[in-house]
């Protein structure tokens, strides 16, 4: 598709200029359009992840899989002065090079990212990500669905770690660290529990 709208664009603009059109340019110019295009697609989807393109710094990390950690709420309960334990959660990274999205599982919940990037800042890789929470029917009298944003940084090349915070427009905020890793993604929290379950330790 990218090859004939730039080969449309092309010949149009010879045409309106009054330049004489060889057809038989359009068998070389597509072909080599078409190469690109597949070259950019594959890149897009594969060869970013190759690891001496992953020691460039103009490429992204490279964060996919299935991460397992734990969040740690700030908030206190009024009535008890009283935290929230840390929870186990599980962080879905699908990315592209151009392109990622991510999805948080716990036991009550899962949020799905609206908005994210991955970047590199001053040397230091970090993810950031905007998103849905849905909590589960059964939570919904304690914890509604919510918006909100998640800054994470990345340790190690490749990397081995995640931590970061959160923030939701419900005034609460905490934190979130990842170490573990699997290259799989996870479609739910029991399946992200299988993944990282002793059979299936490497």
């Amino acid at each position: 598709m990218i090859a004939l709208v730039v080969v449309a664009v092309f010949f149009v603009g010879l045409w309106f200029s009054g330049e004489r059109v060889e057809a038989g340019w359009l068998r070389f110019y597509s072909g080599a359009v078409m190469l690109a295009g597949f070259v950019l697609a594959g890149y897009d989807r594969w060869l970013w992840r190759w690891k001496p393109l992953q020691r460039l710094r103009i490429v992204p990390p490279d964060l996919h899989g299935t991460w397992k950690g734990t969040l740690a709420s700030a908030w206190i309960n009024p009535a008890t002065g009283q935290g929230i334990p840390p929870k186990t959660a599980y962080l879905v990274v699908r990315q592209r090079a151009l392109s990622v999205t991510v999805t948080m599982l716990t036991d009550e919940s899962r949020s799905n990212s609206t908005l994210g990037r991955v970047s590199r800042i001053d040397g230091s890789c970090r993810l950031d990500y905007l998103y849905l929470n849905r909590p589960d029917l059964r939570v919904e009298h304690r914890s509604r669905m919510h918006h909100g944003s998640t800054v994470l940084d990345a340790a190690g090349t490749p990397a081995e770690r995640l931590h970061g915070r959160y923030w939701t427009d419900r005034d609460s905020k905490g934190e979130l660290s990842f170490a573990e890793r699997r290259p799989a993604y996870a479609d739910d929290f029991t399946a992200a529990e299988e993944l990282f379950s002793s059979a299936n330790t490497p």
